[in-house]
């Protein structure tokens, strides 16, 4: 079975994954998504970018029945970004299928508007475990009707310390549901996870498929005192438009991103310490091309959705072969193609032998010269304004397009990508032409009612 069409699915499910262009099944749904319409439980090892949320998002709103106003189906993620992206993907799966409510639930935003959407309960929740037990606890949310539980990104949700948690939330839910587990990687607690809760599952593995033709991998072994040089000489050299570079801790995490700015390089840091605002700016500004190096934790990292990303750079390889795994899948996504950079200090050789082992391939091995104070060569092409405005102040994309390709007097190829918040809106615009479109904003306003607008990089 290969087709999506070749699928048990219900008509409305069959309507949307056509009209979203599924045609082919991938490696994880052609091996999970027919024993979960079967009502198996499945524990899945597959990575960010192989269709994993497809694969439970149909098996689960196939399980729904609109008719019954309770929950459902509930999905825990390890972060917010993550549950806001399968969210999104939920509704587009969702769409031709009537009075379907799903509510996503998060730490890091107010409590209240949360307690108010469910006065009327969904039939799908997604959310972070710490909101959801909060919810539970404050008896604002029922798991009695739930028949589908999915843990997605589970591996990192027990690296968060969430464990105690997620056997929490799923002591409420009938022990009969059927359970969907899927991680990147199957240590000893993610096992002992599933025998607590998973009845017989079915076992899906599904290994990296990338290969040399749409990835280009490199590893250069350089002193480890001189890391941090042979980082910037790599970022100087390369000419990608965008990169993440992966640190193994917090710590470096910060301080390569504070060293890279003061080289000249638009670099940010993303990190567990972030609170949610600052992550948000950091996302944003990522992703809509202000900012060229995100430094990031494996954590941190897990769940986000970055398309086109050409270049990964291991500041320092991880002890996990799968984690390596990880970060590699992070480029050549969706038939692109893309290059990862490994710094390799001589303590650290030895970790090749398992990720060797891992894609079952020897490593490549470059020679490297380093260029001491090498500075970033190409600036980021946008600049990011933020709006202190958003969706509760009834703010549009198109509300703000207007402002700067109207009164501003912009052209449309001037503004970038527009993300708008509950409370805040940020827009992307070229770099050139950002200073007059604040000054434009603030003297006239958007729809003639004024906002605090100001640069934020």
């Amino acid at each position: 079975m290969t087709e999506f069409a070749s699928l048990d699915l219900a008509p409305a499910l069959s309507r949307a994954a056509g009209t979203l262009g599924f045609a082919t099944l991938t490696d994880v749904q052609a091996q999970a998504l027919p024993p979960i319409l079967e009502g198996r439980d499945v524990i899945a090892q597959a990575m960010t970018g192989s269709g994993k949320t497809a694969a439970f998002g149909f098996g689960l709103l196939q399980r729904i029945d609109p008719a019954l106003v309770r929950i459902q189906a509930i999905v825990l993620c390890p972060t917010r970004e993550l549950a806001d992206q399968v969210s999104k993907d939920l509704r587009r799966f969702a769409a031709f299928l009537p009075n379907v409510k799903l509510l996503t639930l998060c730490g890091g935003i107010p409590l209240r508007p949360q307690l108010a959407s469910l006065a009327h309960p969904p039939h799908v929740v997604v959310g972070t475990p710490g909101r959801i037990l909060e919810l539970l606890e404050k008896d604002a949310l029922e798991l009695d009707g739930v028949r589908v539980a999915v843990l997605d990104e589970a591996d990192r949700m027990l690296d968060m310390g969430f464990e105690d948690d997620i056997r929490a939330i799923l002591k409420r839910a009938p022990a009969a549901r059927q359970t969907l587990l899927f991680s990147a990687t199957y240590p000893d607690e993610i096992r002992a996870l599933s025998r607590g809760f998973q009845r017989d599952p079915l076992e899906v593995t599904v290994r990296s498929t990338l290969g040399e033709d749409a990835l280009e991998q490199w590893f250069h072994e350089v002193p480890a005192d001189r890391r941090f040089e042979a980082l910037a000489t790599l970022l100087a050299r390369e000419t990608a438009e965008s990169a993440v570079v992966f640190c193994n801790t917090r710590k470096d995490t910060q301080d390569v991103a504070d060293q890279l700015w003061k080289r000249g390089f638009s670099a940010l840091a993303l990190h567990g310490d972030l609170e949610q605002r600052e992550r948000d700016e950091v996302l944003v500004r990522f992703a809509n091309r202000s900012c060229r190096v995100l430094v990031a934790t494996d954590v941190a990292a897990r769940g986000l959705d970055i398309k086109d990303l050409p270049l990964v750079v291991s500041y320092e390889l991880p002890t996990d072969p799968d984690v390596h795994v990880h970060r590699i899948g992070r480029t050549a996504r969706a038939g692109g193609k893309g290059k990862v950079l490994n710094l390799v200090a001589p303590a650290e050789v030895a970790r090749t032998a398992a990720i060797e082992a891992r894609q079952q391939a020897p490593v490549r091995w470059a020679g490297l010269a380093l260029k001491a104070g090498a500075r970033a060569v190409h600036p980021a092409p946008w600049t990011t304004l933020a709006v202190d405005a958003g969706r509760s102040d009834k703010l549009r994309p198109g509300d703000l397009l207007g402002a700067l390709t109207g009164a501003a007097g912009l052209p449309a190829a001037a503004v970038g990508k527009i993300d708008v918040f509950a409370t805040r809106t940020y827009v992307a615009l070229r770099r050139e032409d950002a200073d007059r479109a604040l000054e434009k904003l603030r003297a006239g306003g958007i729809k003639g009612r004024k906002f605090r607008v100001r640069k934020i990089g």
